[in-house]
């Protein structure tokens, strides 16, 4: 089994202009992708647009460890873009762009069997500030109640939570879905509004702007 996933991710996420559609696409697609998973320790990468929320477009790579980034490959590349990167990088033409380093917290060790899993065709990204008195209670309360609820739900295939150490916010959650109407559906909404989080927390927690967002797969391209 080729391994895909590791402790780590580096997701980016940016808006942009429509005119710069097709060439953006073009160089990440073409170029940009294929060179980071070229990089040792990048396991696999895909890229996702939104259905729901935002920023519209997100990039998802899948890293053995947050060391995969200190690399002399990964810092070759990022030291010497090409010409078209200098271009059509998220950096330079996006809007918004948001760029998180997270290492994994949950499940605390994954699965040997599911290790090979590919790129979900659907992603759910919740970006959350929480403050520090009400962490503990916060992280309990997903990991023993909301996350084994909610991967009951038809369509919902996995869950993973991380602290973001290159970004922020500081906490990040991807659910995983078969595709992007799970989030849509009568059971997710019965559960949503029986969730007593904020009452066993005794607390709030914030997103910023777009968060919840709700992503397609647009590479690898999907079948439905």
């Amino acid at each position: 089994m080729v391994k895909k996933k590791g402790t780590a991710l580096l997701v980016v996420y940016a808006d942009v202009d429509i005119e710069h559609d097709a060439e953006f696409n073009a160089w990440y697609n073409e170029e940009h992708l294929p060179e980071r998973l070229s990089a040792p320790g990048f396991l696999d990468g895909a890229r996702y647009q939104a259905t729901k929320g935002g920023p519209r477009y997100l990039a998802v790579y899948e890293l053995e460890s947050v060391e995969t980034l200190r690399s002399a490959e990964y810092r070759r590349q990022s030291e010497n873009p090409t010409d078209w990167t200098k271009r059509m990088s998220p950096n330079i033409i996006g809007r918004g762009t948001v760029r998180s380093v997270c290492t994994q917290i949950s499940p605390a060790e994954s699965d040997p069997d599911t290790k090979g899993r590919g790129m979900a065709p659907a992603l759910q990204i919740g970006r959350m500030d929480v403050p520090s008195d009400i962490e503990a209670k916060y992280n309990d309360y997903y990991d023993n109640q909301r996350t084994p609820r909610n991967l009951t739900v038809p369509g919902c295939l996995f869950v993973r939570r991380y602290h973001v150490v290159e970004g922020a916010p500081k906490y990040l959650t991807m659910y995983e879905f078969e595709h992007e109407k799970v989030p849509e559906s009568l059971v997710w909404e019965e559960y949503r509004k029986a969730d007593t989080m904020h009452d066993y927390i005794g607390g709030s927690y914030s997103h910023p702007p777009g968060s919840p967002g709700v992503y397609r797969r647009i590479l690898p391209a999907r079948a439905f």
